[in-house]
């Protein structure tokens, strides 16, 4: 059980990262100035941990399609 808890909070996790990044990304297109350099840190930093959690994922036996789908029931 304690297992599964685990895979759910590393899957909310992964949504986060995921989400936290499209927003970066966003905010750099709009980005002016010293802006720049805070949202390139932004997205250099959650494309980093987003690669770490899906690794983390895979090691699991999960499969990114298994996310997806849980992606679109949580929503």
């Amino acid at each position: 059980m304690r297992k599964n808890n685990i895979d759910v909070e590393l899957v909310k996790c992964i949504l986060k990262t995921r989400r936290d990044l499209e927003v970066a990304n966003k905010n750099f297109e709009q980005a002016e100035g010293d802006l720049i350099d805070y949202y390139l840190y932004q997205i250099k930093a959650n494309k980093a941990k987003l690669d770490y959690l899906i690794k983390e994922v895979k090691q699991k036996g999960f499969s990114l399609d298994m996310i997806s789908e849980i992606e679109l029931r949580i929503s």
